[in-house]
């Protein structure tokens, strides 16, 4: 499994962004699919997930409210739609598949967030 995250950008605070994570090889659909971000010097954190069907969803108190995580099992994609964005959202955010041994088994290689006050 590859896992691709794409959307992220320069955005002003109170603004909005919506990333994208697309999976390639085999299918995700049977996996709770979750979005992280690491911000410089600072550990990475947990931000979203999303039940493999969809029907539940996960939030970091921090976002909660203003993220919004969704998947297209079809399309093999999970996207985060980010409103309402503060400037300690700035960091790099990663996708990630919650594998077999309940842990988070592939990852994207991140794609950069920078909110501007």
């Amino acid at each position: 499994v590859q896992l691709q995250a794409f959307g992220g950008g320069l955005v002003q605070a109170g603004g909005s962004l919506r990333l994208s994570c697309a999976a390639s090889g085999r299918s995700f659909d049977n996996y709770i699919m979750a979005w992280f971000r690491q911000s410089p010097g600072k550990e990475r954190e947990f931000v979203a997930a999303i039940s493999w069907k969809g029907f539940n969803t996960y939030y970091a108190d921090s976002v909660k409210g203003r993220f919004t995580i969704s998947r297209v099992n079809a399309k093999n994609t999970v996207d985060l739609q980010m409103n309402d964005l503060k400037p300690e959202d700035t960091a790099l955010y990663y996708c990630a598949r919650l594998g077999e041994g309940n842990t988070y088994d592939y990852w994207g290689q991140g794609t950069l967030v920078t909110v501007s006050s």
